[in-house]
C-alpha cells in the first residue's frame, strides 16, 4: 500500500500535517524539445459572471462555459525551474484571488480535505482549515466511487468577493473568507447553508455548485439531485428548490458480484452555464438543459447519448466522463461513452445533435476530463487504462485529438497525437501562446512531465520533467496557469509549480 503519512511534517499557520515534497533546484534538469515561439489564437471574449471571480481564476475549468482556456500566456519552456510543496494532500482544485494568492482545496482521499491559502512565489501555506466530513469518515459510504469530489470541494469556486464557496461532504454549502487579525490569517465562515434535508440520502454527495447570472447557486449531486439556492447575500434562510433525475438503464454486468439489474442515473462531474440562463448537466445517461422557472430547476430538454454503460479503465462512472463545454454558435459539447468514444455537439436551444466524430481507437478510448474549447476547436484527451493512482500509469494508452466544429454543423478531425500519454489531468490551453498544456507520463523513466502541445499541429513542443514515481502522480487533479505565466499542477502530496526563467 502506498502511504503518505509516513513522510508528514508540520507546517503552515494552522499547524496541520503537511506531506513533504522535494524542492527542485533553480535550474531543472529533464527538459526536452525547444522553447516555444508564441503563436496567439483569436478566440471569443471570456464569459463574464459578476458573481464569480474573473475567468481563468474562478474554478477548476476556468469559467462558466467550462472552456479550460486561458487568455494569458503560460510557460514557453525557457530555462524552466520546478518547485513543489506538500500540503496535506492533493491540491486538485485551485483558484487565484485578487492578491494573486492561491486558494485551493487539497485532499487526502478518503481521509481529510483542507481549504488552503498559499503564496504562489514561495509556496508557503498561509493558512489551512479542515473541511467538514461525516462523523464515520472514512468508513462513510460517501467514499464509494472514489476521488476528491466525494470528500469535499473538488468543484469549489471563488466568488466575486474572493470568497471560496465549498460543497462539503456533510451536504453543506459553506462560504469561507480569508481574514487577517493581529497578523494571523484564517478562513472565516461567512455563510453555511445546510442542504441535507433537500438531498435526502445521507450517502449522496454534492458534486458541484456554481452561481448563475442572478446570483442563485445551482448544485448537482452524485445521485442526480439538481437544486437551486435562491438567496440574497444577507439572508440567513435561503429558499432551496430541487428536482431529481429518475432514469435507469439495464446493467451490462447484472448478476456479477452482486451487481444490480439496472443502473440509476447519476452525475459524476461539474456542469456548465451559458449566458441565456441555460444550465447543462451530463448524467450517466443523458445531457440535460435546465433553466430556473420561478426559482425551480426545470428541464427544458434531455438528450441521451451513445453509451456502453460500462465503467472503462480510466473512468469513474458508466457514462460520459466530461463536464459539458459551451462553445460559440449556441452549442454545447461532451464526449459520450461509446466504443470508441465520440465528441458530440448539441444545439443549446433544442438539444438536437449537431454533429459527432469518433476519437481514439475501439477498445481503448476513455475520457474522464472536460474537453478544451479554443473557440470552435475542441481538444480531447484519452485516459484509457488509468484506474489506480499508484500502479496504473503504465497501463494508460494515451493520446490527444482536436476536432473543429464549423458554422454549418460539421465536425472535422484536425489531428491526433498518439504519442503523448495523459493518465488523468485536466489539460488546459492558452490563446496567447497557442499551446495546449498537459501533464504526461513516460513509462521508460517513470517520470511525470509538464508538457506543451502545439494547438495547430498537435505536435509536442517541449516537455519538462517534474518528478519520478507515484508521489508525482496528479490522480485526476487539474493543471493551472497563473496570470503571471507560472504553471501549477496538483500531485498526490500537494502542489507543483513550473516556471520560465526570468
Amino acid at each position: 500500500m502506498f502511504r503518505f503519512r509516513s513522510s508528514l511534517i508540520v507546517a503552515g499557520a494552522a499547524g496541520l500535517a503537511v506531506a513533504a515534497l522535494p524542492v527542485a533546484a533553480s535550474s531543472a534538469p529533464g527538459f526536452s524539445g525547444r522553447v516555444a515561439k508564441p503563436a496567439p489564437i483569436v478566440v471569443p471574449p471570456a464569459p463574464i459572471n459578476r458573481f464569480m471571480a474573473p475567468a481563468g481564476k474562478s474554478n477548476i475549468h476556468n469559467d462558466t462555459f467550462m472552456s479550460d482556456l486561458y487568455r494569458w500566456a503560460g510557460p514557453v519552456g525557457k530555462n524552466m525551474s520546478v518547485a513543489s510543496k506538500g500540503a496535506g494532500g492533493e491540491c486538485a482544485s485551485i483558484t487565484f484571488n485578487q492578491k494573486g494568492q492561491i486558494v485551493a482545496v487539497c485532499v487526502l482521499p478518503f481521509t481529510s480535505a483542507f481549504l488552503t491559502l498559499m503564496d504562489p512565489n514561495t509556496l508557503k501555506i498561509i493558512t489551512q482549515t479542515e473541511l467538514p466530513a461525516p462523523p464515520d469518515y472514512p468508513l462513510s459510504s460517501n467514499t464509494s466511487g472514489g476521488g476528491f469530489t466525494d470528500l469535499a470541494g473538488g468543484y469549489f469556486y471563488l466568488d466575486n468577493k474572493g470568497q471560496a464557496v465549498v460543497s462539503t461532504a456533510t451536504q453543506h454549502l459553506i462560504t469561507y473568507k480569508p481574514v487577517t487579525t493581529r497578523g494571523i490569517t484564517f478562513f472565516k465562515v461567512m455563510y453555511d447553508v445546510d442542504l441535507s434535508s433537500f438531498i435526502g440520502s445521507s450517502a449522496d454527495v454534492i458534486q458541484s455548485a456554481l452561481p448563475d447570472s442572478s446570483g442563485n447557486i445551482w448544485f448537482a449531486t452524485k445521485f442526480g439531485v439538481v437544486g437551486v439556492v435562491n438567496r440574497a447575500p444577507a439572508e440567513n434562510q435561503p429558499l432551496v428548490q430541487v428536482t431529481k433525475m429518475t432514469g435507469t438503464v439495464p446493467n451490462p454486468l447484472a448478476g456479477q458480484d452482486g451487481q444490480p439489474a439496472v443502473l440509476n442515473e447519476a452525475i459524476g462531474n461539474s456542469f456548465a452555464m451559458d449566458q441565456s440562463g441555460g444550465v447543462y448537466i451530463v448524467s450517466t445517461q443523458a445531457l440535460y438543459r435546465y433553466q430556473s422557472v420561478g426559482g425551480t430547476p426545470t428541464v427544458t430538454w434531455r438528450t441521451t447519448y451513445d453509451n456502453t454503460n460500462m465503467v472503462k479503465p480510466g473512468q469513474k462512472t458508466p457514462g460520459s466522463g466530461t463536464t459539458p463545454t459551451v462553445i460559440p454558435g449556441n452549442r454545447v459539447a461532451i464526449m459520450d461513452n461509446s466504443d470508441p468514444e465520440n465528441i458530440v455537439v448539441y444545439d443549446n436551444a433544442t438539444g438536437a445533435q449537431v454533429c459527432k466524430v469518433p476519437v481514439f481507437n475501439k477498445g481503448a478510448s476513455a475520457n474522464e476530463n472536460s474537453l478544451i474549447s479554443v473557440g470552435n476547436s475542441l481538444i480531447a484527451e484519452n485516459n484509457y487504462g488509468f484506474a489506480n493512482a499508484v500502479t496504473d500509469a503504465d497501463k494508460v494508452v494515451g493520446g490527444m485529438a482536436r476536432v473543429d466544429v464549423a458554422s454549418n454543423g460539421t465536425c472535422t478531425p484536425k489531428w491526433t497525437n498518439t504519442s503523448v500519454v495523459v493518465p488523468s489531468v485536466v489539460s488546459k490551453a492558452s490563446s496567447r501562446t497557442g499551446l495546449i498544456y498537459t501533464y504526461s507520463y513516460r513509462k521508460s523513466t517513470r517520470g511525470w512531465y509538464w508538457t506543451a502541445i502545439n494547438f495547430r499541429t498537435g505536435k509536442q513542443v517541449y516537455s519538462q520533467l517534474v518528478g519520478k514515481g507515484p508521489r508525482f502522480n496528479n490522480s485526476y487533479a487539474s493543471l493551472y496557469v497563473a496570470p503571471n505565466g507560472d504553471g501549477f499542477v496538483g500531485v498526490i502530496p500537494g502542489l507543483v509549480r513550473v516556471r520560465d526563467g526570468r
